[in-house]
This record gives C-alpha cells, sequence and structure tokens, in this order.
C-alpha cells in the first residue's frame, strides 16, 4: 500500500495487501486486508497462514467483529467519498464502546482535509489517495491545535479542561 501514514509518520513499507473485493485470489501466506464478509468465513476456517485484516465498508455492521477484536491488528474503514462520513462513527464506535486498540487506517478517498478530524474519532493509519503527496498531507494532522468537543484523543471537552486563574 503507498501513499501511507502511519503513526504520525510515512510509513516506507507496508505488507498489507487491500482487496476490495470478497472473491479476490491471494496467496495462503499473504498479509491481506479483506472485505468483512469475506474475513468472517477465513477467521472460521482459521487456515490462512499470513496476516488476516477486515476493510468495512460505511454500510458495515462493526459489532460482527466483537469476538474478533482481541486479536486484530488491524481493521481499515473504507471512505468511498470525500462526503461519506459513516466512517467516522464506525471508527468512534470501535474505539470508544468495542475499546479495540489495534490499528485503525482510514482507506479510499482519504485527503489531508480529513485527517485531523479522523485521527481525533481514532485513526492512527491513512491511505492517502494515490494522486495526493502523503508529505502535504501529513501536514493535514497538525491543521488544529485544539477541539472543542470530547474526542478519542482528549475525551474531556475544551470547557471542562479550562483552567480557571
Amino acid at each position: 500500500m503507498q501513499n501511507l501514514i502511519k503513526q504520525g509518520v510515512i510509513a516506507n513499507e507496508d505488507s498489507w495487501q487491500l482487496l476490495r473485493e470478497a472473491e479476490a485470489a491471494f496467496a495462503a501466506d499473504a498479509d491481506v486486508i479483506v472485505p468483512l464478509e469475506r474475513f468472517l468465513q477465513l477467521s472460521a476456517a482459521g487456515d490462512h497462514q499470513g496476516g488476516l485484516a477486515v476493510l468495512l465498508a460505511p454500510d458495515s455492521d462493526p459489532l460482527a467483529l466483537q469476538p474478533h477484536l482481541a486479536a486484530l491488528t488491524l481493521i481499515a474503514i473504507d471512505f468511498p467519498a470525500f462526503a461519506d462520513g459513516r466512517g467516522y462513527s464506525i471508527a468512534r464506535l470501535l474505539r470508544e464502546r468495542l475499546a479495540y486498540r489495534g490499528e485503525l487506517r482510514a482507506v479510499g478517498d482519504v485527503l489531508r482535509d480529513q485527517l485531523s478530524y479522523l485521527a481525533q474519532v481514532g485513526f492512527d493509519s491513512f491511505a492517502i489517495r494515490e494522486d495526493r503527496p502523503a508529505a502535504e498531507a501529513l501536514e493535514g494532522l497538525a491543521d488544529f491545535s485544539e477541539q472543542y468537543q470530547g474526542t478519542v484523543l482528549k475525551p474531556v471537552p475544551l470547557l471542562k479542561r479550562r483552567v480557571s486563574n
């Protein structure tokens, strides 16, 4: 996967192969990110020898992953269009309600303008669109110094963090 920002830096290497089609073929020892339906099948079979991660579409039910969360090292959430914000809700649900602590990756139509907001709801890696340089997008993580509302990164709202003189 190219154009990847991970933990606040541009990642030079990434072994994960994103497969958007449930029936896509791959090597038995490959590190793959597969759609939810395929992930559940492969997990039940238990015969995949490489790394196994899941791709959640905007209409996927993240609660289906609950029994697998402890073993999952990576969950990718798809943003098929810049204006589709359902992935933000999925990320926040995974981080806050389901206590997922592994890597949470935004994939699809991911642009600099979104990075700060994506990080606030729990994403820690971002697959930037191939037509945009990751170095420029990385600057998006520092676009805002404060958030008014409580977020995954800063659960206490700004009003309650205010120091009185």
